[in-house]
């Protein structure tokens, strides 16, 4: 029995949540007991290894783990917040590192990240199945933005971009997602209701919020920090070319040479960005659906059980 403990509980539509649910459903598949808990509630001889998701908000569980499991596997995910700018500045004990056998991290780029642990590390790149396109709205041209309101996802400054478009840009930004910071969600929600371009729908179902990419004609990140968006490998699944923030996050899924990033935090470039793709300024939309297109095949869910099949040869789990 593996027990995979994550921050949010396992129905969250929070990126933990649904990272949670669908590697459980992984483990399973390659013939795994899975526990998913918020905690470690003990359990001597219960259980055979520990997967936790957030190493600085899965601290107690994984040192409660080990002081009961002295002998058993320990692997940890690592989030953008434990990963950046480094985990000691994030806040990362480094003994709750230290008693990791194994560290994930969600794209190539976050195994600098980790110094003195990065022998440990272990690529585990976020799938999704293939998400049929959906026929975009006719009466705009819409970017999807699907991130809860955290500082961290930086969450106004595509508002402030689009409100730097020509007049005859026909963008208009859909923003999804929960309202995770009180005094940023009041700014969005005047920023909604005075900005004819920006259109907050707080948060959506999972299902609703993957329709709304899949008509959309780009997806926006706009984070500080990201340890590898579950979101970015779902617009690649649905075929959406992503305009994002420089971060290691997004330049460790998307590559170095992709063309669809600005500097974080730059709304002026952001616009430009958008304006550019809007009207495919010297072919760069098209550039920007060539290279996603290339990526596609890395949101494969077979990649992704072959990476976890391989940790557990790793584990020697039964």
């Amino acid at each position: 029995m593996i027990l995979l403990v994550t921050p949010t509980a396992a129905g969250s539509v929070h990126g933990n949540g649904v990272t949670a649910r669908r590697w459980a459903t992984i483990l399973r598949d390659l013939g795994q007991a899975v526990d998913i808990d918020q905690a470690y509630r003990g359990g001597r001889g219960r259980y055979d290894a520990l997967l936790a998701l957030h190493a600085r908000k899965s601290e107690n569980a994984i040192k409660s783990f080990r002081a009961d499991h002295p002998d058993l596997p320990i692997v940890i995910a690592m989030t953008g917040t434990d990963l950046y700018p480094d985990p000691l500045t994030a806040g990362v004990d480094p003994d709750v590192l230290d008693l990791a056998s194994h560290v994930i991290v969600l794209q190539p780029d976050g195994v600098a990240a980790l110094g003195p642990w990065a022998e440990r590390a272990k690529v585990i790149r976020q799938s999704m199945p293939p998400i049929p396109r959906q026929p975009p709205r006719a009466d705009v041209y819409e970017v999807a933005f699907l991130a809860h309101i955290r500082q961290v996802k930086d969450p106004l400054r595509l508002a402030e971009a689009v409100r730097r478009l020509p007049a005859d840009s026909r963008i208009r930004v859909t923003h999804a997602g929960d309202a995770r910071d009180q005094d940023l969600a009041a700014q969005a929600a005047a920023e909604s209701a005075s900005n004819p371009r920006y259109d907050w729908l707080g948060p959506l179902p999972r299902q609703e919020a993957l329709a709304l990419l899949a008509r959309s004609r780009i997806l926006a990140v706009t984070s500080w920090n990201e340890g590898g968006a579950n979101v970015i490998s779902e617009a690649l699944a649905a075929g959406v070319p992503v305009i994002s923030s420089r971060i290691p996050g997004s330049t460790g899924l998307l590559g170095a040479d992709y063309p669809g990033y600005f500097p974080a935090g730059d709304a002026h470039a952001l616009s430009e960005a958008l304006y550019a793709a809007e009207q495919d300024r010297d072919g760069y939309y098209e550039a920007l659906c060539r290279h996603s297109m290339a990526l596609r095949p890395l949101t494969d869910p077979a990649i992704e059980r072959a990476a976890f099949a391989g940790l557990l040869r790793e584990l020697k789990l039964p």
